[in-house]
């Protein structure tokens, strides 16, 4: 017998509406898989969000990550913000091979999505503790494990901006 693996499209993975993926994350805890939902606003995606998404990853079956749309970004990070569109945010998520399914929400926090989806384990990055994790109260009310995942926090958007703005390009 011959396995072919399945194809997966990146653009079948970006799930807009957090409805329509609920289900399907019901479905996968109802045969045992652990699920991992994480979020962020991956606005120039770089060094520091990838090694925080394959930590995420690793930490469970299948990982969903919840990316802030374009007006909770300028919320959180300022005018300007985001560099990058929400759909091609979305996009570029979704072609790595260890992101499973990407959707998007709109609120200051993700708590309100940790209530909807209901996932196994929650993770954030190292420059959050369980004291700071503005979801803690949601996470524990469920009984939702949170980690803390990739390296210490040394990359961002904010930064690779400030270094763009000092080059003097030829």
């Amino acid at each position: 017998m011959v396995v072919v693996p399945r194809k997966v499209r990146s653009k079948d993975k970006v799930i807009p509406s957090v409805n329509t993926l609920k289900p399907i994350l019901q479905g996968l805890q109802s045969q045992g898989k652990q699920v991992v939902l994480t979020n962020g606003c991956y606005d120039l995606l770089h060094v520091g969000h990838m090694r925080c998404l394959e930590d995420a990853r690793a930490r469970g079956d299948f990982l969903v990550v919840a990316v802030n749309d374009d007006k909770s970004v300028e919320a959180n990070k300022g005018k300007g913000y985001p560099i990058i569109p929400l759909e091609e945010r979305m996009e570029l998520l979704s072609g790595l091979w260890f992101v499973d399914y990407v959707t998007s929400f709109k609120d200051e926090t993700a708590d309100g999505l940790i209530q909807k989806l209901q996932p196994d384990v929650y993770a954030k990055g190292t420059d959050y503790t369980a004291r700071t994790l503005p979801e803690r109260d949601v996470l524990k009310e469920l009984g939702i494990k949170p980690v803390f995942v990739g390296d210490k926090k040394a990359h961002s958007t904010s930064k690779i901006v400030a270094r763009i703005r000092k080059k003097k390009f030829g």
